[in-house]
C-alpha cells in the first residue's frame, strides 16, 4: 500500500475495534493547558458588557492577551470599531490602512487637535432616554463644546481638556497649559504638529511656542492622517468616554473626563508600549505601578 508497517498497523487495529477510517485531526483529544470554559465564558462577557480590546480584557480577566483574542476571534464578536460603544449596534467601516511611525524619546513629538463634542442637555439625550424618550427628536439643540488634545508621539500621554470654543485665545491658553503639564513630568516638548486651521496659523499662537522654544509643524492640507495619532485619541475618547456610557447631563460627562485620562495615562494597557500604560514611557514600569498601588 506504500505505507510504513507501524501505519498499517494502525489503520489495521482502528478497523479491527469497528472505527472509521476517515482522517482524523492532529490535534490531541485532551489539552492539559486548555482555557477553561469558566475562563473563556469570563472573557466574552467581558468582551461584551465592557468592549475591551484583548489588552485590556488580559487586564480585567486574568486571562493572556493572547488567549482572550483568540476566544474573541472564534466566539464570532464583531471588532470594537463596528460597534456602538451604548447601543451595542454593529455598524460597517471601510478598509484602513494604517502608515505607522514613532519618535525616539518623549516630548520630541506633540501632537495637537480639537474636536467638536455634541453637549448634552439635562435629563439626558437620546441615549439615556431612547429615541422614542427624546422631546427634540434627536437633535438636542443643546449646542457643542471642543475637546482640545494632546498626544506625545513617543509615549502616548495625553492631556485633553472639554472647553467652550476653539478661538485662537483658547487654543494658546489650552496648549501652554499642555506644555506645563509635560513639564511637570519632566518632558520638554520640541515640537507641535496641528493642521491648517487659522486658529493654529494666528500670531498668538506661534508667539507662545516661539517664546516656549518649540517648534510649530504643520500636516499637508487635507492630510488628516499625519496627525494621527490625535485622531486616534479622539476615537478612543469617543469610544470609551464621550459614548462609553448613557451620559445624563453634560456636566456629569465633562467631570468625568480628568478621570478617565488619568486612567489612560496611568493604568489603560496599550499596544504601542508594549501592553503598559503609556507613562510607563516617561516615569517607568516600577513607578507607575507604585503610583497605581
Amino acid at each position: 500500500m506504500g505505507v510504513s508497517r507501524q501505519t498499517a498497523s494502525k489503520w489495521l487495529a482502528r478497523s479491527r475495534r469497528g472505527e472509521p477510517m476517515s482522517d482524523r485531526p492532529s490535534r490531541p483529544r485532551r489539552l492539559a493547558r486548555s482555557t477553561s470554559p469558566e475562563a473563556e465564558a469570563r472573557v466574552v462577557e467581558a468582551r461584551r458588557s465592557m468592549l475591551l480590546a484583548p489588552l485590556a480584557l488580559a487586564a480585567a480577566t486574568g486571562v493572556p492577551a493572547r488567549t482572550c483574542a483568540r476566544i474573541v476571534a472564534r466566539s464570532g464578536l464583531p471588532r470594537l470599531a463596528d460597534v456602538d460603544r451604548v447601543t451595542g449596534e454593529v455598524r460597517r467601516r471601510g478598509p484602513v490602512t494604517p502608515a505607522r511611525y514613532e519618535r525616539s524619546r518623549p516630548g520630541e513629538l506633540v501632537h495637537v487637535d480639537v474636536k467638536k463634542v455634541a453637549r448634552i442637555p439635562d435629563g439626558g439625550g437620546w441615549r439615556a432616554l431612547g429615541r422614542g424618550g427624546d422631546p427634540y427628536g434627536g437633535h438636542s439643540g443643546a449646542g457643542a463644546s471642543c475637546l482640545h488634545v494632546a498626544v506625545d508621539d513617543f509615549s502616548r500621554v495625553a492631556y485633553a481638556e472639554l472647553l467652550p470654543d476653539e478661538r485662537r485665545a483658547t487654543r494658546s491658553a489650552f496648549v501652554s497649559r499642555c506644555l506645563a503639564f509635560f513639564a511637570g513630568l519632566g518632558v520638554a516638548v520640541e515640537r507641535v504638529m496641528t493642521d491648517n486651521d487659522p486658529g493654529y496659523r494666528s500670531g498668538e499662537f506661534n508667539a507662545l511656542l516661539a517664546s516656549e522654544g518649540v517648534r510649530h509643524i504643520y500636516t499637508r492640507p487635507y492630510s488628516p492622517w499625519q496627525n494621527g495619532k490625535a485622531e486616534r485619541m479622539n476615537r478612543t475618547l469617543a469610544q470609551e468616554w464621550q459614548y462609553g456610557r448613557a451620559w445624563e447631563s453634560e456636566a456629569g460627562r465633562a467631570e468625568a473626563l480628568p478621570a478617565f485620562i488619568e486612567h489612560y495615562n496611568w493604568g489603560r494597557p496599550h499596544s504601542a508600549c508594549g501592553g503598559q500604560p503609556p507613562m510607563s514611557r516617561i516615569v517607568g514600569v516600577n513607578n507607575v505601578m507604585a503610583r497605581n498601588t
